[in-house]
């Protein structure tokens, strides 16, 4: 796989995380599921929200490193120019 292909699947579960973050909130904050499922729908809310962080975390952090290397790289490469 190309370093772009990495990129844009690690910007994809990026959004799909911050998606789910979105939509864990607004079951949470809308009371849409813990009135008609209880204790069983803020569950799943909360499962919506961690699995979310679960997905935009790593990948920030990932992308991050990726962005820092690829800028020491050009910094390193315009010093020799």
């Amino acid at each position: 796989m190309t370093e772009q292909t990495i990129i844009r699947i690690l910007k994809t579960f990026i959004i799909l995380g911050i998606c789910l973050i979105v939509l864990g909130h607004s079951l949470l904050a809308g009371n849409y599921l813990s009135e008609s499922m209880g204790v069983h729908g803020i569950m799943f809310s909360a499962a919506c929200i961690a699995i979310g962080v679960l997905f935009s975390l790593p990948t920030k952090i990932y992308l991050t490193i990726l962005l820092m290397k690829m800028e020491s790289d050009l910094t390193a490469q315009n010093r020799l120019n």
